[in-house]
């Protein structure tokens, strides 16, 4: 008996279903429409909160970071607040590669606007610390940095364009936990800063509260902290995570689509893409 009440209920329900006026089909521009809202929603919210790609324009990193690099940024790994046990997120440390925004006064020729223009450099000194930079050595609070040291043979550092060769060297020793580079040739070494470097070069500098002093890997042709000062806290984007396409902005390119096209397959590093920055 009761089985039989259920499917009389059931087809009433079906009846009444069928009696309802049905609405229009959503037709196939609304669902396009409608997945490409959700796609933009959640692609800003990554953009915004968790990650962001980024270009190197210049030689200031090399050869940790190559000019044409276009690599990732973890924005969410140095998230403002308390540091919860169970998220991925950490204070900033003295090696990190980092993104912040340029913090000196904008400079119209080179279309670097203050507050705005995306740099990447190596934290070098952390808030509170004092820094002193003699010749290639660096001192934090008087005891000397250990930095592994490459010296190129190549003179054309300063070309913004030009990658800095292949370089071999021995291999780092234990407490040297990242690279950093100098000219070696008789013609362009041991060329001291310009006369405006002056944050730590001449004299011992505290490192303000809430503040990093940032150095470039390329050490004789980096604009950093040495120069503009360090950067705030609030100005720090992210970290650098990993490269994930990179061109040759050296190589010769070809003028049409056809040249564009023979050109991305030829420049392109394909042996730089999914390159940890360390």
């Amino acid at each position: 008996m009761a089985t039989t009440e259920i499917e009389e209920k059931s087809e009433d329900a079906r009846d009444d279903a069928e009696d309802r006026p049905k609405g229009p089909a959503r037709g196939l521009v609304r669902e396009y429409f409608e997945s490409g809202a959700v796609v933009l929603v959640m692609a800003m919210f990554f953009m915004t909160f968790v990650a962001q790609a980024a270009e190197v324009p210049s030689a200031s990193m090399e050869n940790t970071v190559y000019v044409g690099d276009r690599f990732l940024i973890n924005k969410f790994v140095f998230g403002p607040g308390p540091h919860l046990p169970f998220l991925p997120q950490r204070d900033i440390r003295r090696g990190d590669i980092v993104v912040f925004k340029y913090p000196a006064e904008s400079v119209p020729v080179e279309n670097i606007v203050q507050y705005k223009t995306l740099f990447i450099k190596r934290v070098i000194g952390l808030p509170g610390e004092t820094i002193e930079i003699k010749g290639r050595d660096i001192l934090i609070d008087g005891k000397l940095l250990p930095e592994y040291r490459v010296e190129s043979p190549d003179c054309n550092m300063g070309n913004d364009k030009a990658e800095l060769k292949r370089l071999t060297a021995e291999r780092p020793k234990a407490d040297e936990p990242y690279t950093v580079y100098y000219r070696s040739h008789t013609a362009c070494s041991e060329i001291p800063p310009g006369a405006d470097a002056v944050n730590g070069v001449r004299r011992p500098y505290r490192i303000p509260e809430g503040h990093y002093f940032m150095m470039g890997d390329n050490r004789e042709n980096s604009r950093d902290s040495r120069y503009w000062g360090p950067v705030s806290r609030d100005l720090i984007v992210g970290r650098a995570m990993f490269v994930i396409w990179s061109s040759d902005l050296s190589a010769p390119q070809e003028p049409g689509v056809s040249g564009f096209v023979s050109g991305f397959f030829k420049n392109t590093r394909w042996k730089r893409i999914g390159t940890f920055l360390r």
